[in-house]
């Protein structure tokens, strides 16, 4: 592979709903710059980026998959990812490892639900955004409402740095360039390439006073390379969102999308820089990265991908320093070192040796069993401890119990859906003590789908699914406090421990807070973990139906403690009864999950849908047309009640209704329905 420096690298994670076209995209531009001589179709299965057998089999980009290209003495990486609703999760994997989002919008449709998502997640990962405006062919009516839409939903900063032609049968056939070599006399299917270039470049200068009054007072043109800081400025803080026209089957636009990539969209050293934190806590202090290829090495691990016969392989972003077949490098904390015995590119399904890596490339590195999303590689013991803020992905809202078809294979299968959850952070294993059942959740049906039939195929185990218990939560409402001792003597060394516990609600969606107010020693500073510890097993199983406690304050207020029989077994027996017994006095109450809901079908049976709303205790928020002549009904429910919506929905609209879901909050579980669930 040729040799690039860190100012020739571009990174994009392509983003959008299924059916944009993210995946027909990347092969024509990977066509366009020769890093392949035949284009792949996703409809046959031969794309580069959906190789697995699961997305050859579904039709549907399911991973996230890499692919890289050189233009123009530029190295660019691609990350494409799925665009069903379904694996938003697993989309935004890629973005701590890129500074730009390539949006990918059908001309047909306009902006749908991942579309808006994607927009905002890249937005508060303060990444540049570029959107291409994809299968503009046959949608020449569409092309200037969408654009419209663009900059409705996006903001007006959403500005074409080309636009598209049509032939005199009123085809579009080509681009006009507006920015980069504006073409003043072409005409385009709507608006001009000066008024675009204007609107481009007044948009520019508002991030370079002396150089907007240059162009104001001597009325001077300003060349692209003379805006070029104040341009990546306004990349940068979002100011500017560049929109460029494509058609991926038709080959048109394709250069200039190329040419826009490595002339507007920022390199590593022109982004915004990684926000990495030393140490965890209040002991956290942010970290800054030099980006120098002679500093130490810190890397970050964002994807991780699992196979039986290659084992773990993990994909990561180079920040600072060189990494080098043969050096050693610590994951994370770790004190023993690995040796990089082999560094890769990733290109699909293949796997390309390379012998080092510059800050701002990304490597993969395999066989090494520690890797986990999130981890740091580094060099140095100086580092340790180094990580980027944790990225959070969508609450799951779907879930199925999960259990072993074999005797024998319980075993196999925890260490499975581990294996799931690694490659997959989006899914998430909990136990329902209540129920006595190992619950696996994710975003919908399908992902869950998806994530067990590669359980089966791939790892080779069977496991029996179930519908599972609504993961219902509880909480308190009041503040009460217990003191509780502990003590238990049989002959020899006893147990002793008393502590004072003070229990008051948090706002919800907080989780847990511990402190201790503890002063004389009553309790031993070495006791209080114990405390929390457990307090924390107590908050497993609650007070009304056993589930798991949350959005509680625990105060350790007093205790007493014995020279020669207080132990931690003592404390972490105390802790756990005083929070359970002060629980009791502190009004608790069940939570349940609430979703927002988003239905889209005929206006024939927006009525019908309205109904069934109300009739589920859900909150009908609101209801507009949409570009593909559907309504969209926006809704706030009870997840015990539209957990089997898509059956519902299917019998009301004859199968032509369609519908997303995400978590949004837990709320009270009314007295009524209360009384049912623990029952």
């Amino acid at each position: 592979m040729a040799e690039f420096t860190t100012e020739q690298i571009r990174n994009l994670a392509v983003l959008g709903h299924t059916g944009a076209g993210k995946s027909s995209l990347l092969e024509a531009l990977l066509f366009s710059a020769d890093a392949i001589t035949l284009k792949g179709r996703v409809d046959k299965g031969t794309n580069h980026a959906d190789f697995t057998a699961q997305e050859k089999s579904h039709r549907h980009s399911l991973e996230p998959s890499f692919l890289n290209l050189d233009y123009q003495s530029h190295h660019i990486n691609f990350i494409d990812t799925p665009g069903l609703p379904d694996f938003f999760g697993r989309a935004l994997l890629p973005l701590p490892g890129v500074e730009s989002v390539l949006l990918v919008v059908n001309a047909g449709v306009g902006i749908e639900s991942v579309t808006k998502r994607a927009f905002e997640a890249a937005r508060r990962q303060g990444k540049a955004v570029i959107i291409a405006i994809n299968h503009m062919d046959g949608n020449e009516k569409n092309v200037s409402e969408v654009m419209m839409d663009i900059q409705h939903q996006f903001g007006h900063r959403c500005l074409p740095v080309n636009l598209p032609h049509t032939n005199a049968d009123g085809v579009v056939d080509s681009v006009v360039d507006c920015y980069l070599h504006c073409d003043e006399t072409t005409s385009t299917l709507f608006s001009s390439p000066t008024q675009a270039r204007d609107e481009l470049v007044d948009t520019v200068l508002e991030e370079d006073e002396a150089l907007m009054e240059l162009y104001l007072e001597q009325g001077e043109s300003l060349s692209p390379e003379q805006l070029h800081a104040p341009l990546e400025t306004a990349l940068r803080m979002g100011h500017l969102v560049p929109v460029c026209f494509t058609s991926a089957e038709q080959d048109i636009g394709i250069g200039s999308l190329l040419e826009m990539l490595i002339k507007l969209m920022p390199s590593p050293l022109e982004a915004n820089p990684p926000q990495f934190i030393k140490g965890f806590g209040d002991d956290a202090k942010p970290v800054n990265v030099t980006q120098k290829a002679s500093d130490h090495v810190l890397a970050h691990v964002f994807r991780v991908a699992i196979d039986p016969f290659f084992g773990r392989m993990g994909v990561f972003r180079l920040y600072q320093g060189t990494i080098s077949v043969g050096m050693k490098l610590f994951i994370g904390s770790g004190r023993k070192p690995f040796k990089v015995s082999h560094l890769m590119k990733l290109q699909g399904d293949k796997q390309i040796n390379v012998n080092q890596a510059l800050p701002g490339d990304i490597c993969a590195i395999a066989k090494l069993e520690e890797l986990t999303v999130g981890a740091v590689l580094h060099d140095s013991h100086d580092e340790d401890e180094f990580h980027l803020p944790e990225l959070k992905f969508p609450q799951p809202i779907f879930g199925l119990a999960v259990s072993a078809k074999r005797r024998g294979d319980e075993q196999k299968i925890s260490e499975v859906l581990h294996k799931l959850v690694a490659e997959d952070p989006s899914l998430q294993i909990s136990r329902n003590e209540a129920e006595g059942q190992t619950v696996l959740q994710g975003q919908g049906d399908l992902h869950l789908q998806i994530a067990l039939e590669k359980a089966q195929n791939l790892f080779n185990v069977d496991m029996e699914t179930d519908i599972p218990a609504i993961a219902y939560r509880e909480t308190i409402m009041g503040e009460a406090k217990f003191r509780y001792r502990h003590k238990k003597q049989s002959g020899g060394s006893g147990q002793f421990g008393e502590v004072e516990l003070k229990v008051e609600p948090l706002a919800r969606g907080q989780g847990f807070e511990f402190v201790s107010k503890v002063v004389g020693g009553s309790v031993p500073s070495q006791y209080i973990p114990a405390v929390e510890k457990g307090v924390r097993e107590a908050m497993l199983v609650g007070e009304l139906g056993g589930y798991p406690l949350q959005d509680i304050k625990v105060t350790v207020l007093d205790g007493k403690h014995h020279s020669v029989d207080s132990k931690e077994i003592a404390f972490v027996m105390a802790g756990k009864r005083a929070f359970m017994e002060a629980v009791k006095l502190a009004q608790p109450v069940m939570l349940e999950p609430i979703v927002d809901m988003n239905i889209q079908v005929a206006q024939t049976h927006v009525g019908e849908i309205t109904g069934d709303i109300s009739s589920a205790r859900g909150i009908v928020c609101g209801t507009q047309a949409n570009s593909k002549g559907l309504v969209e009904v926006n809704v706030e429910a009870p997840l015990a009640n539209v957990s089997n919506y898509s059956t519902r929905l299917k019998s009301m609209t004859g199968g032509d209704g369609q519908f997303s879901m995400q978590f949004s909050r837990y709320d009270v579980l009314p007295q009524k329905e209360l009384k049912a669930v623990v029952s």
